[in-house]
């Protein structure tokens, strides 16, 4: 995991898998979206759209997944992860049961960051 993004309110981490993985976390621990500032709430899904937008331009993937659990870490925060039906889980969750062995060869994840990063700089 890095941070590739952070302001006073927001930070973007990636996460180590298969596929691209995004997460957005508020840099104040909240435990729910309805404890959100509205104004963060904004800013929280005007950076899921720019991300989901972006990586359905890089990846084309044939789906992306947008979710926001925080059973194990109490902190609002949203995954955002491109999924394609030869993943290891699709069309399972990526927490779910892994269904085959992928062979996914994917444009640059560290390529997309860094022109994500510079789009929100």
């Amino acid at each position: 995991m890095s941070v590739i993004y952070a302001n006073e309110t927001i930070r973007i981490e990636t996460e180590a898998s298969e596929i691209p993985w995004l997460k957005i976390f508020t840099q104040h621990p909240y435990k729910e979206m309805s404890e959100v500032p509205s104004e963060i709430k904004f800013e929280i899904y005007d950076l899921l759209d720019i991300i989901e937008k972006e990586m359905i331009t890089y990846y084309t993937p044939d789906k992306i997944n947008i979710a926001s659990f925080g059973n194990y870490l109490p902190h609002v925060h949203w995954h955002i992860m491109a999924r394609f039906k030869e993943d290891s889980y699709f069309p399972e969750p990526m927490w779910g049961t892994k269904q085959r062995e992928s062979t996914l060869e994917l444009p640059s994840f560290e390529v997309f960051c860094k022109k994500l990063t510079e789009k929100l700089s």
